[in-house]
């Protein structure tokens, strides 16, 4: 209705009357509206002033009557409507087109689409109250506002009523997240936008971890209230990123996030997936990583993929290999290491062993697999031999078997252990040696598996053996373990960043650590957070910069 008033002002008494109209209008919007930038209101009123001035040049050019209304100066009263159309158009387009930069000619003709009846409407509305006002004086524009003030509730009305359906037909009533069907078209579109565009984005798949065992042991409603618990947080992280987020169906969520390449979406849904951890809920501490967690897969767009399914299956495929992981790990598709294939059938036989941690201490579980990842590196890394090769990666993976002896509650204590507690842990080196040594198929590895906890300067356990007397590969499994150690996540506990363990190795060599071996393992390391390639560390980074922001 403002444009109708600009209008009808112009038309009866001039561009300065109607400009001062628009003045006072704008003081008062800022005042209503004071959290909206200034540069905007100050866009809007130099927007509505060429508006205003390019309706009054028509008007006149056309031989206009300010002040009355005769009927075959109609044609006057419709080019001005059109210029101020015109204007409006015309800038409102320029502004998005320069805030997103797309192209200008689908632009205007979207605006004109979206507002010719409206604008129409206008015209309509303006006239009538130009007559009333001329006719009946001040009780015309009474009438007027009474009209536009009931109008202006209707239409509201049917606004709230529209985004009402709109939500329920979209929305996720449980969650507040997108549903399943709106995913999909904005998938649609997204690839289109990659295609024609090249503008590229990464998608997500989050499956909880463990949500039907809650469901059991709480019942479906309290499983519910978890549901939308996370469908919560998820919203509120991405929201400030305007990424699009979607309950996926069941326990499954998928986001989709443009602009991210795959490294960048991995950091982003690590961070989202550490917060979700420290968000205490009632009854998650029953759950193996006792929290809540999740486990992703990620894929980027790319132009080998051609429709969505295979964007969603092999988002799906990357989230089942976080799962193999332990859970509560992101995945990027085509990232996963591959098992050595000349010692394949080894390498599972002995997965399935430690498998048994998945329901005892998932830590150990997830902490044996990262070792043995690091170990397949570093035999690459010092050239090793097949054979050695074989013991460390091998070794690496199996070498805390011995923790199965040790009980549950001492394992997944988070409080201090007792001097009784602690002497129990540091027996399962002796514990692993025996069950090696029982199945007699891996004694070869019992040098690893016992003597892990050696220290160089001969201040470890369990025989205080000091430098070459410990095995080198044990010596070289110490460096790997001692720092998967240091930089375990676990929840509400503050972990080191990789940066800060790589500054405790350097001050331990010589003591802890093979001065020797030490260095190539550093240097291994720092090159994988140069290129990017572990995500912990830039999570930490994040983090850390978000904190100093702070």
């Amino acid at each position: 209705m403002d444009s109708t008033i600009f209008l009808a002002s112009l038309f009866i008494y001039g561009p300065q009357f109607s400009l001062m109209v628009l003045l006072v209008s704008t003081v008062v919007i800022i005042f209503n509206r004071h959290h909206v930038p200034w540069w905007k209101h100050y866009y809007n009123f130099i927007t509505y002033s060429s508006m205003i001035c390019g309706a009054y040049w028509a008007f006149k050019l056309m031989g206009g009557t300010f002040g009355d209304f005769k009927a075959d100066e109609l044609y006057a009263f419709v080019l001005a409507l059109l210029a101020y159309f015109v204007v409006n158009i015309s800038l409102v387009a320029a502004y998005f087109f320069l805030l997103y930069r797309n192209q200008l000619i689908p632009i205007l003709a979207l605006f004109v689409r979206e507002s010719l009846f409206a604008y129409i409407g206008i015209l309509l509305f303006s006239l009538v109250l130009v007559i009333m006002i001329l006719k009946t004086g001040f009780f015309g524009l009474f009438l007027f506002l009474i009209i536009a003030v009931l109008l202006s509730h209707v239409f509201k009305q049917l606004f709230l009523m529209y985004h009402e359906l709109n939500d329920k037909a979209n929305k996720d009533q449980r969650t507040g997240l997108f549903n399943h069907s709106y995913l999909e078209e904005k998938l649609d579109e997204y690839i289109k936008l990659y295609r024609e565009e090249g503008k590229s984005f990464s998608f997500a798949m989050l499956d909880l971890d463990d949500f039907k065992k809650y469901n059991d042991l709480h019942g479906h409603p309290q499983g519910d209230k978890l549901l939308s618990f996370i469908g919560s947080i998820i919203k509120e992280e991405c929201q400030s990123h305007e990424f699009v987020c979607a309950r996926y169906g069941g326990e499954e969520f998928a986001i989709i996030m443009p602009g991210l390449d795959k490294n960048k979406a991995r950091m982003f849904i690590n961070q989202l997936r550490k917060r979700i951890n420290n968000s205490p809920f009632d009854g998650v501490d029953v759950l193996p990583h006792g929290c809540i967690s999740f486990s992703a897969g990620v894929m980027e767009m790319n132009s080998d993929t051609f429709e969505k399914s295979q964007l969603v299956g092999f988002s799906d495929r990357a989230m089942y290999i976080s799962k193999s992981k332990g859970k509560n790990v992101v995945t990027i598709y085509g990232e996963q290491t591959y098992l050595p294939q000349l010692f394949e059938h080894e390498i599972n036989e002995l997965e399935q062993q430690i498998r048994v941690f998945l329901s005892k201490d998932v830590y150990t579980f997830k902490h044996s697999k990262r070792v043995y990842s690091y170990a397949v590196d570093m035999a690459e890394v010092l050239g090793l031999c097949e054979e050695e090769r074989r013991m460390l990666i091998l070794g690496a993976l199996i070498h805390d078997i011995g923790k199965l002896e040790v009980p549950r509650e001492v394992l997944n204590k988070r409080a201090k252990l007792t001097s009784d507690e602690w002497e129990l842990i540091k027996k399962h080196v002796t514990f692993g040696k025996e069950f090696l040594l029982a199945t007699g198929k891996y004694a070869d590895l019992v040098p690893l598996v016992e003597l892990h906890h050696e220290r160089y300067d001969g201040n470890g356990y369990p025989h205080a053996l000091k430098g070459t007397e410990i095995p080198r590969l044990a010596r070289m499994l110490c460096i790997i373990d001692s720092f998967d150690a240091m930089t375990t996540e676990r929840p509400y506990q503050r972990t080191k960043s990789f940066h800060e363990a790589l500054d405790e190795m350097r001050r331990c060599t010589g003591s802890q650590f093979d001065p020797e071996l030490v260095v190539p393992f550093i240097r291994y390391i720092e090159g994988r957070i140069e290129q990017g390639d572990i995500p912990e560390e830039a999570l930490q980074a994040m983090e850390q910069q978000q904190n100093q922001e702070a």
